[in-house]
């Protein structure tokens, strides 16, 4: 019922995650009110990220240098943050509160998902915490059974290394109501329980 091209629009716009028939209709139609430097900067800006932006050669982080500001940063503290995916990072970078450097793995060991450790990308991460002698590692990866069972299997190809591994902390969110909260989250909170001070 749509012209070729609107339909191709909305189909485009369809294969983004989380874009369904309705918000990709809305979407295709919102671009009739753009002027057209505006559109033609929107499909620049689309066809510049993909061509240009890449994994930096340290760390993993999307970047459209050889490597990223945050490994070219030498006031960047010798901690270590392994995180999911380059999406944390920003988010980290975002709030100002970390300013240590990061690596970023090819995602999360999950078997049942057919991703082994081999798949994560360690060999690159392990060569550089040799290489770099870091004081700690931080493990900023989701509280799952997949983060949990990436977390462990590092933590023990690192044995032995003298490195200090800490992960986040987690457990009940603040404004949270109990009777809604998983197991797994119930046991990280009382496993990590402080004092009252």
């Amino acid at each position: 019922m749509y012209p070729d091209s609107l339909k191709y629009l909305i189909e485009s716009f369809k294969t983004l995650p989380g874009i369904g028939e309705k918000t990709a209709e809305r979407l295709a139609f919102s671009t009739f009110s753009l002027e057209k430097e505006q559109l033609e900067l929107f499909s620049s800006s689309l066809i510049d990220v993909h061509n240009k932006i890449h994994k930096c050669n340290n760390c993993n982080l999307l970047t459209d240098k050889d490597c990223c500001y945050i490994c070219s940063d030498s006031t960047r503290t010798n901690i270590l943050c392994v995180v999911e995916d380059s999406k944390n990072v920003f988010l980290f970078e975002k709030n100002g509160m970390f300013h240590g450097k990061y690596h970023v793995l090819d995602g999360l060991i999950s078997p049942l998902d057919g991703v082994n450790p081999e798949d994560i990308g360690l060999p690159k991460l392990l060569d550089r915490i040799q290489k770099e002698k870091f004081d700690e590692i931080i493990f900023a990866l989701k509280p799952s059974i997949e983060g949990e069972t990436t977390a462990l299997y590092i933590k023990r190809i690192l044995e032995g290394l003298d490195v200090k591994i800490t992960r986040l902390a987690s457990g009940v969110p603040i404004g949270a109501d109990m009777e809604y909260l998983d197991s797994l989250t119930l046991e990280r909170a009382l496993t990590d329980r402080k004092l009252i001070e």
